[in-house]
């Protein structure tokens, strides 16, 4: 553990950039990281105006609309100087490292992208590395299990992090199979692949189904609603949470 990026003091306010995913399908989870954060003595900032990052369309090629997109999420989240948190490491990894990429030949906002990306950081990475912040009791009696989604683990190097706090779970934590392989999903990658996107996720829902875990964290809701997905499909009963969602219910639960 430990971010390449660090902050010169700890912070008392963070920004949270909510991610499309989570408006949309899943706002518990954002709902779960507010209350994370404010746990752990910080005031959060939603800014007003945020829209994508532009991920999906620097997936797809198209760098103009990305680039448009990733300056609109420069302006937004440099109003105020307070760290930005993101519930998802493919966000987060946009915006460390291919927005200032993309902007990187222009005069004004390259520096910006780059000073934005040095206070930017995935949920666990920043309660982990940022606050230190100790795992804690894990409500509930149901077993779990973790899968490590692809852009935090391979795009930001997380994945020790969401272990950590998961830690207290003691034997409730179970091995996953493969635990560090696609489900999948992999944004664009589903759509216009589908038959190999299907045929990834059915092996990870193997996996997962031999573990007997009730319960699989995952750090990124997009792969949640994959998986969710495709096990539901099997008519399995097993549920993908987004680990805010798992340990901001632990004081609740235990």
């Amino acid at each position: 553990m430990g971010s390449a990026r660090v902050l010169a003091e700890r912070p008392s306010r963070v920004q949270l950039l909510v991610t499309c995913l989570v408006d949309h399908f899943r706002p518990e989870a954002a709902e779960a990281v507010v209350v994370l954060l404010e746990r752990v003595g910080l005031a959060v900032e939603v800014p007003e105006g945020q829209t994508c990052c532009g991920q999906p369309a620097f997936n797809a090629g198209a760098r103009p609309d990305a680039a448009a997109m990733a300056r609109h999420t420069v302006e937004v989240f440099s109003r105020s100087d307070a760290p930005v948190v993101i519930p998802s490491g493919s966000c987060a990894d946009m915006l460390v490292h291919h927005a200032p990429l993309l902007l990187a030949e222009d005069p004004v906002w390259g520096p910006r992208a780059r000073a934005l990306a040095a206070r930017t950081f995935e949920l666990t990475e920043f309660l982990v590395d940022v606050l230190g912040v100790e795992p804690g009791p894990i409500g509930g009696n149901e077993r779990l299990t973790y899968h490590a989604c692809c852009h935090g683990l391979r795009g930001l190097g997380v994945d020790a992090q969401p272990r950590h706090l998961l830690s207290e779970a003691g034997d409730r934590l179970v091995p996953l199979p493969e635990a560090d392989t696609c489900c999948g999903f992999g944004g664009l990658f589903a759509v216009k692949m589908p038959d190999v996107s299907g045929a990834m996720l059915g092996r990870k829902c193997r996996q997962i189904a031999a573990t007997g875990a009730e319960t699989v964290v995952v750090t990124d809701v997009s792969c949640a609603m994959h998986m969710q997905g495709g096990l539901e499909r099997e008519g399995r009963t097993t549920r993908v949470r987004h680990i805010a969602e798992v340990l901001a219910a632990r004081e609740h639960d235990a």
